[in-house]
């Protein structure tokens, strides 16, 4: 084994993508493929005496301060998928929906905004909007298409909305400010939004039987119905506004404001009177498995990036891509590209430990914005999070839609909204200010 710095690293650089495909189509979890790859190029390039590098590599990752945001967010989204704070969210946004045609489509999609700004992750709205949202608009006769594709994509925001766990997990690889990143993010977050309600409306404008209203039976609410629908809403909001608003106003880091969101959903699960043992023990279990897998994944990626570096890797690829003959914006559209095509294969978490310390240093020498790049990154990841054959979104709307539909149903559906977030990722492409003029 010993020798493989005899044979050069671009033969290692073939050779190190060669090992990890092979051994992800095979079905080895990323998290330990990638530390697999790493020892052996440990002990291959500089023998055995190295390996305290690795060590030295994963214990920078794991000691990251920033790191203790995602259990955080995480937890907090757990308690929303526990509690009924999300089910309650999204029946009194009847009160915007109301008769309106494609309505519940654009209840959903609103729902699935705000639900993003408490808690940054997407697996756990998917799921609530898949068991709330997506039955009922199959009952109200929504074509089947618009309904799951609304789903999903909607689900899928919380790549992109602040709190965005894959903005804090950019921001810590990257070494930027992950409160920039939430301010940049902000636009591009709600121009997304805007798009797919736009969708659904012009849709359902157009053809009325894709998104019939609700009956007026379902939607008619006495006073005190809507009093108890607005109750229902100033809960989250007030979440909403408790976050972002101290990151925001400079009052509390990402990590600190993350603990205070945690903080706002005990208390609301408290006034609810729906904080049991049984949802908090529930909870922190569902966290632990999500934290366990982050940081698996990113143990395993920091180990073999490093190692990487260490061989000459990050200077050999920046010579290469910067040695290009063409313009700074091709590099970049290159980037775009392999980014999307690794999003069919590998989890989000793999293509940013993997990518970005190799990625960032290339922006910055092209003389483009990280924060900007982080932005756009992010809008790539959308993408990644509906597109087959791996799309971690229709998987998580699969385990709780009706037996009736299938992974091709679902993946079928999403093409518009893949096409919108691909003209969302242009637009910020081509006019940054998109995405910095709020941080100016």
């Amino acid at each position: 084994m010993l020798g493989l710095s005899v044979l050069g690293i671009g033969f290692a650089t073939f050779l190190i993508f060669i090992l990890m495909m092979v051994l992800l189509l095979i079905g080895m979890p990323l998290g330990f493929l990638t530390g697999l790859v790493a020892l052996f190029f440990t002990f291959g390039w500089f023998g055995p005496g190295a390996i305290g590098m690795v060590g030295t590599r994963v214990f920078s990752f794991v000691t990251e301060y920033s790191l203790v945001a995602i259990p955080m967010f995480v937890l907090m989204a757990s308690l929303l998928d526990k509690t009924g704070v999300a089910r309650d969210l999204y029946n009194a946004m009847r009160l915007i929906a109301g008769r309106l045609k494609g309505g519940v489509g654009v209840q959903t999609v609103i729902v699935a905004a705000l639900l993003a700004a408490m808690s940054g992750i997407i697996g756990g709205e998917t799921v609530l909007l898949g068991m709330l949202a997506l039955p009922q608009m199959l009952r109200l006769g929504y074509d089947k298409n618009l309904a799951i594709g609304s789903v999903v994509a909607g689900g899928s925001l919380g790549t992109m909305i602040p709190p965005s766990i894959v903005l804090i997990m950019y921001g810590m690889t990257s070494n930027v400010s992950i409160g920039d990143l939430f301010t940049a993010a902000v636009v591009p977050g709600l121009i997304l939004v805007a798009m797919y309600i736009l969708y659904v409306l012009i849709r359902c404008y157009i053809n009325p039987r894709m998104g019939p209203p609700a009956p007026q039976s379902e939607i008619a609410m006495t006073m005190r119905e809507k009093l108890r629908s607005l109750g229902h809403i100033f809960l989250p909001m007030t979440i909403v506004v408790w976050v972002l608003g101290s990151i925001y106003g400079g009052i509390a880091s990402v990590t600190e404001a993350a603990c205070m969101g945690v903080i706002g959903v005990f208390v609301s699960a408290i006034i609810r009177r729906e904080l049991t043992p049984a949802i908090v023990h529930s909870a922190l279990q569902q966290t632990m498995r999500t934290c366990g897998m982050i940081i698996w994944i990113g143990i395993g990626a920091s180990a073999v990036v490093g190692i990487y570096n260490l061989m000459g890797g990050k200077r050999f690829v920046e010579a290469a891509i910067l040695g290009l003959d063409v313009a700074p914006i091709v590099i970049v559209l290159l980037m775009m590209a392999i980014l999307l095509v690794l999003g069919m294969f590998l989890d989000w978490i793999g293509i940013v430990m993997l990518t970005m310390p190799i990625f960032v240093p290339i922006i910055k020498a092209l003389g483009y914005d990280p924060i900007w790049f982080g932005v756009v990154f992010c809008l790539n990841m959308q993408v990644s999070f509906l597109s087959p054959p791996f799309g971690p979104a229709a998987f998580y709307l699969k385990s709780v839609a009706p037996p009736d539909i299938t992974l091709v149903d679902i993946y079928r559906s999403v093409w518009p909204f893949i096409t919108m977030q691909l003209v969302a990722l242009s637009m910020v492409l081509f006019y940054p200010d998109l995405a910095m003029w709020l941080g100016r």
